[in-house]
């Protein structure tokens, strides 16, 4: 009988080393605890594993499905689903470049074939340092601030091909690095693990993530009386305006 290979790995996974799963099973615990009921800890349980290994490995999913009771299938397809969590080995910093719609019209298209040509890596790719996995993305909810990239989840407004161009070369070169709003960046894992739910070890960190922008916030001061309204100049009636177009006959 010949075997016929599908290209799937094999089951089971391997474990974690015994030290780290240790820490993870004690770190796990504490986040089960905070749900009424242990299935609705996957989605951060799935954050503290990435942060371990930098994606969910076929490890951090067997870890997952043991401690919740939950079959590997099952934690498969939330890890599937989801595209915060990585099924493949990333760089310290994720850099996601808008795409969609607005941010596109905006220069979100030029900032994106910049820095696939700056960087030699086309969508969903590392730097080979690892230091950089750059992707486009979807809507971040900031079109106010359009055209935005993010890195590892931090918003930077109202960028240019030159200032992403700039804002990678110092993430390569270990240079501290702020976001529009928030503390300096943290590496991936580092995010993941916050993401979890524990708390950022940073001093001022918390502090430092601010409010809303004031592009953001433009029409709740409108609506509060607090800024003045934008007067719009009438536009010009046209024939059609009217109902008084003539015919190419004049009737």
């Amino acid at each position: 009988m010949t075997d016929v290979s599908l290209g799937i790995p094999q089951m089971p996974a391997p474990d974690y080393p015994a030290d780290v799963r240790a820490r993870l099973e004690s770190d796990a615990r504490e986040v089960i605890a905070r749900y009424p009921g242990s299935r609705s800890a996957l989605l951060p349980l799935l954050h503290l594993v990435q942060s371990e290994e930098g994606h969910v490995t076929r490890t951090g999913i067997r870890f997952c499905a043991e401690m919740l009771g939950l079959t590997t299938a099952e934690v498969t397809a939330v890890s599937t689903f989801y595209t915060m969590y990585r099924r493949k080995p990333s760089g310290d910093y994720q850099v996601g470049v808008c795409t969609n719609t607005l941010c596109a019209v905006m220069g979100g298209d030029a900032i994106f074939d910049e820095l696939k040509q700056h960087l030699g890596v086309g969508n969903d790719e590392t730097t080979e340092d690892g230091k950089v996995t750059l992707e486009h993305i979807e809507c971040n909810a900031a079109c106010d601030f359009a055209p935005v990239v993010m890195v590892n989840w931090e918003f930077f407004d109202n960028q240019t091909p030159e200032s992403a161009r700039r804002l990678v070369d110092d993430l390569i070169a270990g240079r501290e690095v702020r976001p529009t709003r928030g503390a300096p960046l943290c590496t991936y894992k580092e995010t993941a693990r916050i993401l979890a739910g524990f708390p950022d070890p940073r001093d001022g960190a918390v502090e430092a993530s601010g409010g809303a922008g004031p592009a953001s916030l433009a029409g709740l001061r409108l609506h509060r009386g607090e800024a003045p309204a934008r007067v719009v100049g009438q536009r010009a009636e046209s024939p059609s305006d009217t109902g008084d177009a003539s015919t190419e006959d004049g009737e």
